[in-house]
C-alpha cells in the first residue's frame, strides 16, 4: 500500500501503527520524532494504537533548539 512520508510515495507491506511504521521507515532518532499525521500531530502515547492506512500522509517532525540570547 501507498502513503506519503515527508512529501515521498513510500510503499509499505500492510496497514501499521505508527510505532512499528518508524522501524519498518527507518527513521532515526525514534526517541526525538514526532509524527505529524494527516495534518494532526499524534501524541507519543498513541505510536502504538494510532494506524497508518493506505493514502496518509506523515510527516516525521525534529524540534530543535539552540542559538545564541
Amino acid at each position: 500500500m501507498k502513503i506519503k512520508a515527508n512529501g515521498n510515495e513510500v510503499q509499505i507491506e500492510r496497514e501499521m501503527t505508527i510505532f512499528e511504521m518508524l522501524d519498518v521507515l527507518n527513521v532515526s532518532m525514534k526517541e526525538y520524532v514526532t509524527v505529524q499525521l494527516n495534518g494532526q500531530i499524534i501524541p507519543r502515547s498513541e505510536y502504538d494504537k494510532v494506524t497508518v492506512k493506505e493514502g496518509d500522509e506523515v510527516e516525521f517532525l525534529y524540534f530543535m533548539g539552540g542559538g545564541l540570547l
